[in-house]
């Protein structure tokens, strides 16, 4: 299987939003995580633009676009636009463990 990195840009002034449904969607990608699916996840930093990157382990974009599809934060519309592009590690310390 790839691994597709998968960013989120958040919806503008949306930040009380994510606080509201920050624990669904953390227990929504905690799920795919047992499942071997969402590899890692997290927000840009503060000085960034408000949103995510994720590597999902998947079989095809398609496939992560469904899972991205029912995030509690795509599902409660916090989520601007949502880009699914195959990343494939090559280098560093954790290329290893990305290799399908």
């Amino acid at each position: 299987m790839a691994v597709y990195a998968v960013t989120y840009t958040y919806v503008e002034d949306s930040d009380a939003a994510r606080d509201e449904h920050r624990p669904a969607h953390r227990e929504y990608l905690n799920g795919l995580s047992e499942k071997g699916v969402n590899l890692v996840s997290g927000p840009f930093g503060a000085q960034d633009a408000p949103g995510a990157l994720l590597l999902f382990r998947a079989g095809s974009a398609e496939e992560v676009r469904a899972l991205v599809e029912a995030d509690p934060f795509v599902l409660e519309g916090v989520v601007a636009d949502v880009r699914v592009r195959e990343w494939i590690a090559v280098l560093g310390p954790l290329a290893e463990h990305l290799q399908p």
